[in-house]
C-alpha cells in the first residue's frame, strides 16, 4: 500500500471555557483515533490543532470579569491545552489565532481577495447601542428568531434551527450590554460572494463523496445550505478585539470570526514549520496536490468546512500556481448529550474534561465515549453506562484476558513464551480469527466507523476468552503439555495482537501491554501474526485496569445534585391546541418499499392514503428490511414541506418510536382502519 501524506485538523476549540466530554466525541477522540492509526500505517501524518481566540463571547466574559480579552483567551488556552495532553490527545501542533502568524495569514487573504476585486463593500444597518456607544456584534445582541420564533436568537443566527438571517430581520431585539432596545444604524463592511461558489462548491461535494463516501448527515447539511441557496456574507465587524482590517480607512474593523479562524489550520501549519525551523514545511503539505486533508468537526461546524473554508481556498487557488488542497472528507459527528440533557456551563450540567481524567483514568473515558460516539445521531453520555463498560468490558474482558494468561505463563512456564507444537482446529481458528480482526478493524477505521472498528477489537478479545476456557491449559497442563504450551502462546500473540489493535482507542494501555510483553510498540502490519518468539521473557502482569466501586458513581451523580430540577430551571415548552391541529397526522398503507443506493439510513417508501399516492423518504433502512413494510398500515404526518432527501422528493414523514438501544420501530395501528383518517 502507497504511503499517504496527510493533514489532519479538529475543529479549533473557542478559548471561553474549559472543553467537555461533548467536545471530545464530536471532534477530537475520532480524529486521534484516526491520526494515531495512521501513524502506525507508516503514514506522513501531521495532526493540526488549536485556540480559536477571537470574536465576541471572549470579549462578553471579559467585560463581565472586568479583564482584557488576553487574560481570557491565555487561561483558557492553557486549561484546554492541559485537558487535552492528559486525555491522551496526540496533536503535532496546538497553536493559537492570536499569534502574529495567524494575523499575518488572515490578512494575507483578504488582501489578497481585495487585491482581486473579489470582496464586495456594502453598507448595511447594524445594531448600535446608542447608551453603550457602540455597534453591537451579533452575540451582543438577543431577540425572537424571525423563522422559528425562538426567544434567544442572535442578530444573525439562530442556534435554535440554525437559520441565517440579515440583523434587520430579527424581531425584538435587545442589547446585552444595556438592556436597552439597540437601533439600526449605518455601517460598511465587506463580503464574501460566497454564493457565486455555490456550483463549483455542489460540484466539490458531489466529486469527494462519489470519490470518497462522505458521511449522510454531512451530505444533508449541505444539501440544505444549497437549497436555501447561498448569499454573500460579510467578513469584517465592528470590534475592537480580532484581526484588523489592513486597509486605511478601516480602523474599528476586524475580520469577521468565522472568516479567519478556519485559517488557522494554515497558519497552525506555519507556526510548526518556525518551531521546527523549517520554515517553508507548511507548504509542502497544505500546497502538495497528492496531500489528502481530513477535517473532524461536530455537525455546529459542518457549514464552516464544507462550503466556508472550501469556498475561501477556491478563490485563493484561481489563477495560482501552488494551490491549497481542498478537504477531501469532513467526518463531522452529532452531539453528545449527558445524562439526557445537553451539556450546559450556564446550568452546571455536565463535566469538563480536566475534572473528568483526574478521577478516572482517559483511557476508561476513551472507550466509553469512543462506544457511544455520535457518528450519525446524537447520543448520551451516562455514568452508570460509563461504569458498566470500564467494570464489564474493558476489566472483565481484556484485563481478564491478559491476567489470566500472563498468570499461567509464569505459575507454569516460568514467566517465558511457551513454544507452539501442533495446531489443532482451535488453535486454528483462534490465528485466522485474529488475522482477520486485523483486517476488519484497519477497514473500518478507513471508513471513519470507529464504534464498530472497537466492537471489533473487543469480539478478539471475547474469541480469546473462549478460547482459553475451551482449550482448558489447566487440564492440558497435567495430560498434554505440548498442548496446553500452544494454548498460552496463542493467547499471548493475540495480546499482542490487542495490544496493538487498542493502540489508536487506548494509548496508555496499550503501552502497560507491551511493556508486559517485554515487547516495544510495534507497526499496524504486524498485527495480527506470530510475533513472540518462543522463550521469550516476558515482565509481570499487572492489572489493567481497577474495578470502579459504585460509591465512586453515587459520588459523580451526587456532584449534579446542585442543579435545579428541570421544572424548575427548564421551562417545558407547551404548545397549544391549536398549534397540535395544525399537524395532520393520518392514515396510511405502504404499498412498496426499497433501499436507496448509498445510503445506508434510508428507504424509499409509496404511501397509500386511500384517495391518493405519495412517496416518502424514511430514515428507518438501519431497522427495516423493505419486504417488512410491505402492507403495513401506518401514521404519517400528511402536511409536511415536502423536502428532497438523496435528490428525491419526500412528501411527509412516518411516525416512529425509539426504545432504549436505539432500535426504531414505525408506529402501527389497527388494520380495519379506513386509509385517510386523521388522527385526533
Amino acid at each position: 500500500m502507497n504511503k499517504e501524506k496527510i493533514i489532519v485538523t479538529a475543529a479549533l476549540p473557542y478559548a471561553n471555557g474549559p472543553i467537555h466530554l461533548g467536545h471530545l466525541a464530536g471532534a477530537y477522540l475520532p480524529a486521534d483515533i484516526y491520526v494515531r492509526y495512521k501513524r502506525l500505517n507508516g503514514d506522513d501524518v501531521l495532526f493540526v490543532c488549536g485556540s480559536d481566540e477571537h470574536g465576541v463571547p471572549i470579549t462578553i466574559t471579559a467585560d463581565k470579569e472586568k479583564v482584557k480579552p488576553q487574560t481570557i483567551i491565555d487561561r483558557f488556552h492553557n486549561i484546554n491545552k492541559d485537558s487535552f495532553e492528559k486525555f491522551g490527545m496526540s496533536f503535532d501542533i496546538y497553536s493559537r489565532t492570536s499569534l502574529p502568524i495567524h494575523h499575518e495569514t488572515a490578512k494575507e487573504f483578504f488582501l489578497e481577495f481585495h487585491k482581486k476585486d473579489l470582496l464586495k463593500e456594502k453598507k448595511s444597518m447594524q445594531f448600535y447601542d446608542a447608551k453603550a456607544n457602540m455597534f453591537l456584534p451579533d452575540r451582543y445582541v438577543e431577540g425572537t428568531c424571525p423563522n422559528c420564533g425562538s426567544d434567544n436568537a442572535r442578530s444573525d443566527e439562530c442556534e435554535n434551527c440554525g437559520a441565517l438571517y440579515e440583523s434587520n430581520q430579527l424581531k425584538n431585539p435587545k442589547s446585552k450590554i444595556s438592556g436597552e432596545t439597540p437601533i439600526l444604524k449605518e455601517t460598511s463592511h465587506y463580503y464574501f460572494p460566497l454564493g457565486d461558489f455555490q456550483k463549483r462548491l455542489e460540484n466539490y461535494i458531489q466529486e469527494m463523496d462519489e470519490k470518497y463516501e462522505w458521511k449522510e448527515n454531512v451530505l444533508q447539511y449541505c444539501r440544505g445550505w444549497f437549497k436555501e441557496g447561498l448569499q454573500d456574507r460579510a467578513i469584517t465587524r465592528d470590534l475592537d478585539w480580532g484581526v484588523s482590517v489592513p486597509l486605511d480607512g478601516a480602523k474599528g474593523k476586524v475580520l469577521y470570526v468565522w472568516f479567519e479562524a478556519v485559517l488557522g489550520y494554515i497558519s497552525a501549519l506555519k507556526d510548526y514549520s518556525i518551531k521546527m525551523d523549517k520554515p517553508d514545511l507548511w507548504k509542502k503539505y497544505w500546497q502538495d496536490p497528492d496531500t489528502k486533508y481530513v477535517a473532524f468537526i461536530g455537525k455546529d461546524n459542518v457549514v464552516f468546512h464544507t462550503i466556508v473554508f472550501p469556498a475561501i481556498l477556491m478563490a485563493w487557488n484561481d489563477g495560482k500556481k501552488d494551490k491549497f488542497c481542498l478537504p477531501q472528507n469532513v467526518p463531522a459527528n452529532e452531539f453528545l448529550n449527558f445524562e439526557g440533557k445537553k451539556f450546559s456551563k450556564s446550568r452546571g450540567w455536565g463535566i469538563d474534561v480536566i475534572d473528568f481524567v483526574t478521577q478516572f483514568p482517559a483511557d476508561s473515558l476513551r472507550y466509553s465515549l469512543t462506544c457511544n460516539l455520535p457518528e450519525m445521531r446524537d447520543s448520551d453520555f451516562q455514568w452508570k453506562e460509563f461504569q458498566a463498560r470500564h467494570n464489564n468490558e474493558l476489566a472483565d474482558i481484556l484485563g481478564n484476558l491478559v491476567n489470566r494468561t500472563f498468570t499461567f505463563a509464569f505459575k507454569n512456564f516460568e514467566g517465558k513464551v511457551p513454544a507452539i507444537y501442533t495446531l489443532n482446529s482451535l488453535d486454528s481458528q483462534m490465528l485466522k480469527f485474529s488475522e482477520d480482526s486485523t483486517q476488519k478493524v484497519g477497514e473500518l477505521i478507513e471508513k471513519y466507523k470507529f464504534k464498530d472498528s472497537l466492537l471489533e477489537i473487543m469480539n478478539l478479545a471475547r474469541s480469546a476468552n473462549k478460547y482459553f476456557n475451551d482449550s482448558e491449559p489447566w487440564k492440558t497442563f497435567k495430560s498434554d503439555k505440548e498442548q496446553c504450551s500452544t494454548t498460552i502462546n496463542i493467547c499471548l500473540q493475540t495480546i499482542y495482537t490487542l495490544a496493538e489493535l487498542i493502540q489508536p482507542f487506548l494509548p496508555n494501555s496499550s503501552q502497560k501491554i507491551f511493556s508486559m510483553l517485554n515487547e516495544k510498540e510495534t507497526v499496524w502490519s504486524d498485527a495480527g501474526k506470530i510475533n513472540l518468539t518462543e522463550g521469550k521473557e516476558l515482565n509481570k502482569p499487572q492489572i489493567l485496569f481497577q474495578k470502579i466501586e459504585d460509591e465512586t458513581i453515587e459520588r459523580m451523580v451526587k456532584m449534579l445534585g446542585h442543579v435545579e430540577t428541570d421544572e424548575k430551571k427548564e421551562e417545558k415548552q407547551l404548545i397549544s391546541i391549536e398549534d397540535f391541529q395544525k399537524v395532520e397526522i393520518k392514515t396510511a398503507l405502504i404499498i412498496e418499499a426499497e433501499k436507496i443506493p448509498k445510503s445506508e439510513r434510508l428507504l424509499k417508501l409509496k404511501v397509500d392514503l386511500g384517495d391518493h399516492k405519495r412517496q416518502i423518504i424514511a430514515g428507518i433502512a438501519k431497522h427495516y428490511q423493505p419486504d417488512d413494510l410491505i402492507n403495513k398500515k401506518v401514521l404519517i404526518v400528511a402536511n409536511l414541506k415536502p423536502a428532497k432527501l438523496m435528490g428525491m422528493e419526500s412528501e411527509g414523514m412516518v411516525l416512529a418510536v425509539e426504545n432504549q438501544n436505539g432500535k426504531l420501530s414505525v408506529i402501527e395501528i389497527d388494520p380495519e382502519i379506513n386509509l385517510g383518517v386523521r388522527a385526533k
